[in-house]
């Protein structure tokens, strides 16, 4: 029986993995602070719904998914969950500098029986991953993710960015930095929101 969660049509098994992902991390938010207290009675529109639908903009031919300020696991558990029920073989990474954070990634994964890679660094630290994907959630303002998908990213790679209703400012001012080729897609689960599928990254030349 197909079943769908952001606009992706998925298997009873995968609703499963993503419901007790779900638990675990209303179980885990008394201690670490891993969503807003205030979204915890809607977490699984406001926070799973609204990562499952990066899914659907993963290229065909990507292996490599790195996600930044991983934080609660939005969207890379996520991800990796429905990359799983996919079939895909694809690597995700976890960039987590909270180490308290991190800990629940690896316990998460774990209990899911995902194989994911979690970092517990901070990502200016860091070699290049060559990602084929980037992905960041409520992390940084564009011009600062624009910074870290030029290193992270492999030629070629998408960055990934789901935006609030600012995003167009967000983009006039990255603008003022980088030179970028971007797709906007309305997002599926908080109105005026957008995901930013930024491609060709290079730093503006400068007048």
């Amino acid at each position: 029986m197909e079943l769908q969660v952001g606009g992706q049509n998925v298997s009873r098994e995968t609703i499963e993995s993503l419901r007790a992902f779900e638990a675990l991390v209303k179980r885990w938010n008394a201690a670490i602070n891993l969503v807003s207290k205030a979204t915890l009675p809607v977490l699984w529109d406001r926070h799973i719904v609204d990562s499952a639908q990066l899914f659907s903009h993963l290229p065909a031919t990507a292996q490599h998914w790195a996600d930044f300020g991983a934080g609660g696991g939005f969207p890379g558990l996520v991800i990796a969950i429905l990359a799983r029920g996919a079939g895909r073989d694809l690597r995700v990474t976890l960039v987590e500098s909270d180490a308290r954070k991190a800990t629940f990634l690896r316990q998460a994964a774990q209990a899911l029986g995902l194989s994911v890679v979690v970092v517990n660094k901070r990502i200016e630290s860091m070699e290049s991953l060559q990602a084929d994907v980037v992905s960041a959630r409520a992390l940084a303002p564009l011009d600062a993710l624009l910074e870290f998908a030029a290193v992270h990213l492999r030629e070629g790679g998408t960055a990934i960015f789901p935006k609030g209703a600012r995003h167009t400012e967000e983009l006039t001012a990255a603008r003022a930095q980088w030179s970028f080729d971007v797709d906007t897609h309305s997002s599926q689960s908080e109105p005026g929101a957008a995901i930013l599928i930024i491609r060709n990254i290079e730093r503006a030349k400068q007048n």
